[in-house]
């Protein structure tokens, strides 16, 4: 079996790190867990990123671009069950590829108040971006309620899916939690599966 690349092996840091960020928060996240999670020592982490913060900051970098390639793949895209259509399936897609990232994405967007202290502008508006790419307004003290309840409920079934069944098949999952997230959006009908 080849060696992993370089970049194989900071993606998979990065998305351990970022799904303990997810789920631990920044402050309770030490390196030495992140290297537990990956199977390298604190001191190999330090040479690659230098220090937390420097680890903080390529995972809201990665975060960033994978999620203005996935918000890029529905511009030009009116609103409506369309462009709903491709931004699932590309939130879909990256949940599947970069569960960690996805926990901490989604998590923000559906839970954008962090402890005081733990904010992270890059992952903040990496979360704000793709609720604006599905048409909300973060921080819109009068959202369209059902739109907002409809997004967040399809974001959060996709993340909570991702977390909750890890082991399943990529291929197997895909079209059911494309569909279920779809059809949270309000945009269930003939062609849905039940």
């Amino acid at each position: 079996m080849p060696r992993p690349t370089r970049e194989q092996i900071d993606d998979e840091i990065v998305d351990a790190a970022a799904g303990l960020f997810a789920r631990l928060g920044l402050r309770q996240t030490s390196l030495q867990a992140v290297a537990d999670a990956v199977g390298y020592s604190k001191t190999g982490l330090l040479h690659r990123f230098g220090s937390k913060d420097g680890l903080r900051a390529a995972v809201g970098e990665r975060l960033r671009r994978e999620v203005d390639e996935l918000v890029a793949s529905a511009d030009g895209l009116p609103a409506g069950p369309g462009r709903d259509r491709a931004l699932v399936e590309a939130v879909v897609d990256l949940a599947l590829r970069r569960p960690g990232a996805c926990a901490l994405v989604l998590g923000l967007a559906v839970r954008p108040q962090l402890e005081e202290g733990q904010e992270d502008a890059t992952v903040t508006a990496v979360a704000d971006a793709l609720l604006a790419a599905f048409g909300l307004v973060p921080g819109d003290p009068t959202p369209d309620l059902p739109r907002a309840v409809r997004v967040v409920g399809a974001l959060g079934a996709v993340a909570t899916t991702v977390v909750g069944l890890p082991d399943q098949d990529p291929a197997v999952v895909r079209p059911h939690l494309v569909q279920t997230a779809y059809d949270a959006l309000g945009h269930a009908g003939p062609g849905s599966r039940s």
